[in-house]
């Protein structure tokens, strides 16, 4: 590996504790302030990245990936909609329980939507979890809609009560939100997996 290439490295790793330590709330990381804890000249940042937002964003992608990688639940299940949507409670919670991160990862995914985003690396996971009787393009659909649906309802939380009649602030609604949705797609998709 390159020294440029140890040295962002080093940024990364350095801007991702300050971004966990301060729980995801990302405008009390100063740039001066990463530049310090990495022992680096603060024009290094805009050097190697462009920008401090651009850096803060990288980082959150690689958070989200992590966890969205290593995601999975040992649980057995009947069908593929009860797995799914098990799947999909785990990823919703996780959105609003790390919300300051999450938005960062969404909008970043929204501004610049590749093959290894985040929210494709979600549909990859969702994918895994419909085995019985969907056709490969039905899943890509099914899974692109359902995480379309949580992104949207995540970052629309403050009106989804009075859009949705959901209350995303309350774990109860979030879950019954989601097996809405994934009844909805189940039921439009003719899944005979029931």
């Amino acid at each position: 590996m390159s020294k440029n290439e140890n040295v962002k490295n080093h940024i990364v790793e350095v801007t991702t504790d300050l971004i966990e330590q301060y729980n995801g709330d990302t405008k009390n990381i100063t740039a001066r302030m990463i530049a310090e804890q990495a022992d680096i000249g603060l024009g290094l940042i805009n050097y190697h990245f462009g920008s401090k937002d651009n850096l803060i964003t990288e980082c959150v992608q690689r958070i989200i990936g992590k966890i969205v990688t290593g995601f999975h639940m040992e649980q057995t299940f009947q069908t593929d909609k009860e797995r799914l949507t098990a799947w999909a409670s785990y990823v919703f919670h996780f959105l609003f329980e790390h919300s300051a991160i999450s938005r960062i990862s969404i909008l970043g995914d929204l501004q610049n939507y590749v093959e290894n985003c985040n929210s494709v690396l979600t549909q990859q996971g969702f994918m895994h979890s419909l085995k019985n009787d969907i056709s490969k393009d039905d899943k890509s659909v099914l899974v692109f809609i359902l995480t379309a649906a949580m992104q949207t309802a995540f970052l629309g939380r403050d009106v989804a009560k009075q859009v949705l009649g959901y209350d995303f602030t309350k774990a109860n609604d979030r879950e019954a939100y989601i097996k809405k949705v994934i009844d909805i797609l189940f039921e439009r998709g003719g899944q005979v997996d029931e």
